[in-house]
């Protein structure tokens, strides 16, 4: 029989093993301590007071902008030669997780054996949860003395600092001379109870209290991440993705890679790191796996498609999420997305639509249709080509409901506007051979006429609003309109 303390005990091993750092800077001597260590060191203070390991296993953890060089290397710092500016942050980080009465910090530059691919490619995977378990992330801004610079600051510019500023449940800004930006112990929440998080007397007297919702306005500003999304604890998801991306749309990373990286914390996916694939190919891997949950979000983008080998359903990076549409699709089911040779497979509702006017506009085109299912029905869009008048047109729904097979759609829909062409192989001749040739063979010529749908490209998704029946949300229709196609 497993006794309850064995079972916290197992839980704390877990948790130490896999949800910390692999190793810590001991701040007592500036040395490294390995997971395994950092276990045995907290182990007994647990046993005694159980409850949530990450209660007692803490530390701090570093968020800023690595200088161009001169940053303390894993070896640096093993081998005790770590000197210049870049050291004199990490003792300055030191100094105050110290005063946030921690045993335990860690830093992106030395305590990651960059050398082991094996270790970087845990290290980038893990990296949003490592934050996220931290007791304080201490943020230095290199750039900013008042809170107004921060408006500036680079720190607020690059990608992997997004999931910095989400991920930690406390947060610390300091500015350029290491003073604390605010006087509040823990910037996202001006109410954090000091009996719970202490912090020594030296910090507690350098707070000078300003007004606590000030740096997050701020950020807000500076990030456009909404100032609800800043100061509540967020949840990685694949979900809200058009609104999300945006938040990495204006960062920049220095490996072309590390765009789609530096998101896998944010909606809670992951993926094998491979330096040298490309920003492209990456950025796609990010989407499809994101794809897999079926939030319909991923797909609210506009603009060019990614050169992707199958699909042009594939944004090219955060930028394509900036023009998104807000769209309700909250309520709708899972959509079913699955990538295959043949391009993004995704059961939609298919409603026909019929050019109404095709007029030129600038540089493009204005073009509206119309629903014959829908009279009242109009989509207006705008295109940089003429849509061909031979071409049969639909609106595909993705933010529809299922109950059994019967899809039902809402008041407010979402969809993409597809087309598809007449099938040239329908121009060959039909073979009628002689019918004396052949006994009791049945002959069918084949009946499609169209190739298959795709999407008017640079387009995105619209929204249709439909008649609804006041007391119903939500329309159910034959099963006839679910239609699977291949984008």
């Amino acid at each position: 029989m497993v006794l309850p303390e064995e079972c916290y005990v197992d839980e704390f091993d877990r948790y130490a093993m896999n949800d910390i750092p692999i190793r810590l800077i001991r701040l007592i001597d500036m040395t490294f301590l390995e997971r395994n260590e950092v276990r045995e060191h907290f182990r007994t203070s647990y046993i005694k007071r159980l409850g949530q390991p990450s209660d007692t296993v803490r530390y701090a953890i570093l968020s800023h902008r690595w200088l161009n060089q001169g940053e303390p290397t894993y070896e640096e710092i093993r081998a005790g030669t770590a000197a210049g500016p870049g050291y004199e942050k990490l003792k300055k980080f030191c100094a105050k997780a110290e005063e946030y009465n921690m045993e335990f910090a860690w830093s992106d530059t030395c305590c990651i054996n960059k050398s082991s691919s094996t270790e970087l490619d845990e290290s980038i995977r893990s990296m949003f949860r490592w934050y996220g378990n931290s007791a304080v992330c201490i943020v230095h801004l290199a750039q900013s003395e008042t809170i107004e610079d921060m408006m500036e600051d680079e720190w607020t510019e690059r990608g992997w600092t997004l999931q910095e500023l989400l991920a930690p449940a406390r947060i610390k800004f300091f500015n350029k001379y290491w003073v604390p930006m605010t006087g509040d112990r823990n910037d996202k929440d001006d109410k954090d109870d000091i009996n719970e998080f202490l912090v020594s007397r030296p910090l507690l007297s350098s707070l000078r209290r300003r007004g606590p919702a000030k740096i997050l306005e701020t950020l807000e500003r500076a990030t456009g991440i909404p100032y609800d999304d800043l100061r509540r604890k967020f949840c990685p998801s694949p979900s809200e993705v058009d609104k999300r991306m945006t938040w990495a749309a204006r960062r920049k990373t220095t490996r072309v890679e590390d765009v789609a990286y530096s998101l896998m914390g944010m909606f809670d996916v992951s993926l094998q790191i491979a330096y040298g694939e490309g920003g492209d190919r990456a950025f796609c891997r990010l989407i499809e796996v994101i794809m897999q949950a079926g939030d319909p979000s991923v797909l609210n983008w506009k603009g060019e498609a990614a050169r992707h080998h199958t699909s042009r359903a594939i944004p090219r990076s955060p930028q394509s999420f900036i023009a998104y549409r807000r769209l309700e699709f909250e309520g709708s089911g899972q959509l079913e997305m699955t990538m295959t040779s043949l391009g993004l497979r995704v059961p939609l509702v298919i409603f026909p639509l019929s050019v109404r006017s095709n007029m030129r506009a600038g540089h493009g085109y204005s073009i509206t249709l119309d629903c014959p299912l829908c009279p009242s029905i109009k989509v207006d869009i705008d295109t940089s080509c003429r849509l061909d008048s031979i071409d049969q047109y639909a609106l595909g729904i993705v933010n529809y409901s299922l109950i059994g097979h019967v899809p039902g759609i809402r008041g407010k829909s979402a969809g993409f506007i597809l087309h598809r062409a007449p099938d040239i192989f329908h121009c060959v001749p039909v073979c009628k051979p002689n019918c004396t040739a052949f006994v009791g063979l049945e002959f069918s010529p084949p009946e499609e006429r169209f190739a298959e749908w795709k999407l008017v490209e640079e387009v995105g998704l619209v929204q249709v609003d439909f008649p609804i029946i006041p007391d119903e949300p939500v329309c159910y229709i034959d099963r006839q309109y679910l239609q699977t196609v291949y984008l």
